[in-house]
């Protein structure tokens, strides 16, 4: 049986021997002409995007070996890879890439755009048309702050502890396209959408539709883009996998999927970026709270079908008891932080 193929991108950050961000993405990514590696931004972000994947063992190997050469290429640079979301000291306001759009989004967007040296995890995955890409959007929805909250990777931002497991989200929620998508009664409801803000010019171009969920514009997929980049490589196909066998659960089920209250869906996300995976989350469908770990569990069943049929129901329970129990990245960041540990070396990529 054919299943659908999967690819990731990550964000990741240059930074200083002292841990500031660092504008050398231009000469890092030089050094790389072989490796599908892109400018972002910002000039200390640098993106690395994987192979068409058809398993989480593939995956795994290809993004190892791509953070490996980034993080020497870096080191090259007298720079520091990071697997983080925000920027951990330094100062807010980041020079921008001297690229056409990316130059022309600063002038639109003024100190939005000059402060998003943030760094996120996408992913993709096949699906047959748009149509069904919306579809799949409103099946995966409910699962967003869980996803969110299993991933956070950013608590630490300019040397302070900003009290939130990811501070990324809070950040990137400022865009006018950004967080939960709107529920989509067909491919056409969407374009539509997308027109309104193309013609209002809340938005530049598609490209900026920066909703958790949506179809790529140039890609035959859907990419799922709530994520913190994660600290690890493990946690990353961890993310991929899963949302692969949300897709192929959506794709299954056929219909157009659950309605959700809006406001319960906010609240939900907001507790999931505060507390990530150490407290309680919100149940969108009964608007309950439920621990987090209770939240992944009932993920993880929810796909464990899909998870059979790719046979990788074994990885996800052992990845997901690793992060419940040794922490994700934010745990490890504050814990760090409290104990005045390193935090750069906490979240470097080893070359």
């Amino acid at each position: 049986m054919t299943h659908p193929l999967i690819g990731v991108e990550e964000e990741l950050l240059l930074v200083s021997a002292t841990g500031d961000p660092l504008p050398r993405s231009k000469a890092v990514v030089a050094e790389l002409p072989d490796l599908d590696v892109a400018l972002e931004l910002t000039r200390a972000q640098v993106e690395i995007n994987s192979p068409v994947c058809r398993n989480a063992l593939e995956l795994h190997a290809h993004l190892s070996d791509m953070r490996s050469k980034l993080a020497r290429a870096a080191a090259d640079e007298d720079a520091r890879l990071l697997a983080i979301a925000v920027p951990p000291q330094g100062k807010a306001i980041q020079p921008i890439t001297k690229k056409e759009r990316y130059q022309e989004m600063a002038a639109r967007y003024g100190q939005l755009a000059r402060e998003q040296a943030v760094c996120g995890c996408h992913v993709h995955v096949d699906v047959p048309d748009k149509e069904a890409a919306t579809r799949v959007s409103n099946h995966v929805r409910p699962w967003l702050p869980t996803l969110l909250a299993l991933t956070a990777n950013s608590p630490i931002y300019l040397d302070e502890d900003t009290g939130f497991a990811s501070w990324r989200w809070l950040m990137w929620s400022r865009w006018p396209s950004s967080g939960p998508p709107p529920y989509f009664e067909s491919a056409e409801h969407y374009d539509a959408l997308v027109a309104m803000h193309l013609a209002t010019g809340t938005l530049m171009d598609e490209q900026m539709v920066y909703w958790d969920v949506r179809p790529s514009s140039h890609l035959p997929t859907i990419e799922v883009r709530v994520s913190d980049v994660p600290l690890t490589v493990d946690e990353t196909v961890l993310l991929a996998t899963l949302v692969r066998a949300l897709v192929m659960t959506a794709l299954e089920d056929g219909t157009k999927g659950p309605t959700l209250e809006p406001e319960v869906l906010r609240a939900a996300y907001w507790l999931a970026a505060r507390d990530g995976i150490t407290a309680n989350g919100l149940d969108v469908r009964r608007a309950e709270l439920v621990p987090m770990p209770e939240s992944l569990k009932a993920l993880r069943k929810y796909v464990e079908p899909a998870l059979q049929e790719l046979g990788e129901v074994e990885l996800v329970e052992d990845s997901l008891h690793r992060v419940l129990t040794d922490g994700n990245g934010a745990v490890r960041q504050r814990k760090a932080f409290r104990e005045g540990g390193d935090l750069i070396a906490l979240t470097e990529v080893q070359a």
